[in-house]
């Protein structure tokens, strides 16, 4: 806490000294504003970025985002990674994805080479002609929409979509009849990934929308309510399902998302109370309640049950749970008469992390992990066996039910670090993979000449940490080869193998891919989660400052070509890891990061991740919160490494000014004369589906950080990297 403590005071001491731009750099004026924590001080000199109505404020983000285009314009091979990613994008015929059943219909998203956002088809049969159902490039020509989501009515007629405009997640739900492919009259705004679910009789979805259109509102996500359609009438009388202004009595959060869904075999009515705990609050009631003007929820599982997912099959509940057992056990209950005092194990802890569950009409699936690697076994209930699914390859995988509760028809993927991603059907009641008809063989080049290193590292208290490394056969450990460091460490989310057309782009211009395994994940279990998460957090970004630290020590790069990335929750990891070790890095990539956890709370998705980070309203926790702080890390006068913050204007995840706020407290405090550029997103949020703004998104934040870890091939004629 001294260094936190340090930084802090010299923050204070030096909050009214004002920026002296580089040239043609706009101008961010010093405005101090001090909050105390809990009897500490701290000082924000530009809180004033934060209202994102206001014309200055946006005028600031605007003139950055054109500084950093002219910037990043001249960078010699960022045209030529565009080129890559489009190239290496048209080496494969057709993307499915989202395959669906009902009844004998098959819909699906497809996409070509030449476009660049995916079309919702469907066909009759699996390999029957397929009938376009929607473009969603047609759907207004005056502006740019994409597909969210689709959902299929039970019997195939309808299908509920959601349409995005400019990259925002929050989508507006139309409902389309397939035989006509007409629209029914009435939009529903608003809905958070577009998301919905049918009733059994056709006629009737659930969904969940947000209170506001807009991704910046900070009272959009709060109180919100589930609700009820019937196709064709007036969405806003819509009755409510699940709210805390309907049933005060279960005591729901203002942040907790109110997401109600019938069992896969439409037996059973859940309402879960969703946040990012991975821990499920779920309620449970019959579908035929529905109908009431209140519906009697009863408790289900409780975060404390430590349940963290569930599947209905036939007369009985099948629950992944981690209580008392970190890497996660299969319980099973009486469905109608649920008591958790009364499960019996039905798969028993292992060296192995359980990590997903699932089920089609008569089996069940579990996807356990080692750490890197997936493996598959299902369940037989009516024999009471368990079997392996045996896989082609090491990797990653997943089980993809078509229509779960009606039919047994399954595909799985499988992907690793050098296998592209591979489609096929699987039959349980012969465990037999084939090749499915929604798989598109491709071959990329480069890919037989990959080197895969799984390593272990020693991190600052000599925890071990897993760190992948992808590089060309024939590296010299000279210490001169670019290396791309890139890490997450949150919600539990881990690091598995994955094959990334962006990342052969730079692997075949001979760049070291380095994927980090940092606490945070899960790669070693619920233990592993805790120790990088609230207070525990500071080991997430000084486990990817020992990995970084080890490739230098081992020469496989130097500080002179290490770039470090962290996108979104990894904003902490990097953010925290240039402003603790500026010296490790040439560049560093903070893209639709959070930087400035103090003020979490603050913005539109705040709340909602408190549960993950922590709130300033806690003692202990908001000291956590000022370490994760990256922004509040930044001391004047030091020689910071090249960033690129990236910020997206319509994310309604990370609000712009988190990486907003960091490229201001770094342009004015960096002495190195490495530039530090805000790109700003204006057709984007936190991520989008358009190929050409995404090729253009991540060519733009690999050309920089390639130029500054000293590529030949992104040097601008001008001079060095860093020279002005």
């Amino acid at each position: 806490m001294k260094s936190a403590l340090l930084s802090l005071l010299l923050l204070n001491g030096l909050a009214a000294t004002a920026q002296t731009p580089a040239q043609g750099l706009p101008a961010t004026p010093v405005r101090p504003v001090t909050d105390t924590y809990f009897g500490r001080p701290v000082t924000d000199n530009y809180r004033w970025l934060e209202d994102t109505n206001s014309p200055e404020v946006q005028a600031w983000f605007k003139a950055q985002g054109e500084y950093t285009r002219q910037q990043l314009d001249k960078i010699p091979g960022r045209d030529s990674l565009i080129g890559s990613f489009v190239r290496y994008d048209r080496l494969r015929p057709a993307r499915y994805a989202e395959v669906k059943l009902r009844g004998t219909r098959y819909f699906y998203r497809k996409t070509l080479p030449t476009e660049t956002v995916g079309k919702l088809y469907c066909r009759e049969g699996k390999t029957g002609p397929e009938k376009l159902l929607f473009d969603p490039l047609a759907y207004d020509k005056t502006k740019t929409y994409a597909l969210t989501a689709f959902t299929p009515s039970p019997d195939g007629q309808q299908v509920v979509i959601g349409v995005q405009e400019g990259g925002a997640e929050l989508s507006t739900l139309r409902t389309l009849t397939v035989a006509t492919q007409a629209f029914q009259p009435e939009s529903i705004p608003a809905v958070f990934g577009g998301q919905a679910q049918w009733l059994p009789d056709n006629r009737s979805f659930l969904y969940l929308p947000n209170n506001s259109t807009d991704p910046k509102d900070p009272k959009g996500n709060l109180d919100t309510k589930a609700r009820l359609h019937r196709v064709g009438t007036n969405p806003q009388a819509d009755p409510e399902l699940l709210s805390r202004a309907k049933y005060p009595q279960l005591g729901i959060r203002p942040d907790q998302y109110p997401v109600v869904f019938l069992s896969d075999d439409d037996t059973q009515l859940y309402g879960l109370l969703a946040t990012v705990d991975n821990r499920l609050d779920v309620y449970v009631a019959a579908p035929a309640d529905l109908v009431r003007p209140v519906i009697p929820w009863k408790r289900l599982f409780a975060p404390t049950d430590s349940v963290f997912g569930f599947a209905k099959l036939g007369p009985h509940l099948y629950l992944r749970s981690v209580k008392g057992a970190a890497k996660g056990r299969i319980l099973v209950l009486d469905a109608a008469a649920p008591n958790l005092a009364a499960a019996t194990v039905l798969l028993p802890p292992s060296q192995l992390n359980i990590t997903s569950i699932s089920s089609t009409k008569d089996y069940l699936f579990v996807t356990l992990n080692d750490g890197i690697n997936d493996q598959i076994r299902q369940y037989d209930p009516r024999r009471q066996q368990w079997a392996p699914v045996a896989l082609p390859l090491t990797g990653s995988t997943a089980v993809l039910p078509l229509d779960p509760g009606h039919s047994n028809e399954t595909l799985v993927d499988v992907t690793s670090w050098k296998q592209p991603l591979t489609l096929y059907d699987y039959t349980p009641a012969t465990q037999k993979l084939a090749l499915s008809p929604f798989h598109v063989p491709v071959q990329y080049p480069g890919t037989a000449a990959l080197v895969i290193e799984e390593l272990e590292v020693p991190s600052h208290d000599g925890v071990l940490v897993p760190l992948t490394l992808i590089y060309r056969k024939g590296l010299k450990k000279d210490g001169q080869t670019p290396c791309f460091m890139t890490g997450y460490g949150a919600y539990g989310s881990s690091a598995l193998p994955y094959f990334s057309t962006r990342y052969l782009a730079l692997l075949n211009r001979g760049v070291i891919i380095a994927e980090t395994h940092p606490r945070g994940g899960s790669e070693k279990g619920q233990g592993w989660y805790r120790a990088g998460y609230q207070t525990t957090k500071p080991n997430t970004w000084k486990d990817f400052i020992a990995c970084g630290d080890y490739l230098v020590k081992n020469r496989y790069t130097s500080p002179a070509h290490l770039i470090g990335e962290g996108t979104s929750a990894g904003g902490i990891l990097i953010g925290r890891a240039l402003t603790e070790r500026p010296d490790l890095f040439a560049a560093a990539i903070s893209n639709v990061s959070c930087s400035n956890a103090l003020r979490m709370e603050n913005s539109p998705n705040g709340p909602g991740n408190v549960p993950e980070f922590g709130s300033v309203n806690d003692s202990v926790q908001c000291r956590g919160l000022y370490e994760m702080d990256a922004f509040q890390h930044v001391v004047p006068g030091t020689k910071y490494p090249a960033v690129l913050c990236v910020g997206g204007m319509n994310d309604p995840r990370v609000i712009v000014w988190q990486p907003g706020k960091l490229a201001a407290a770094l342009q004015s405090a960096s002495t190195s004369g490495k530039p530090v550029l805000m790109q700003v997103n204006y057709d984007n949020g936190h991520f989008t589906e358009d190929k050409k703004v995404a090729f253009r998104n991540f060519a733009n934040m690999y050309a920089f950080a390639l130029w500054q870890a000293g590529h030949p091939d992104f040097q601008p004629k001008a001079g060095p990297p860093g020279s002005k």
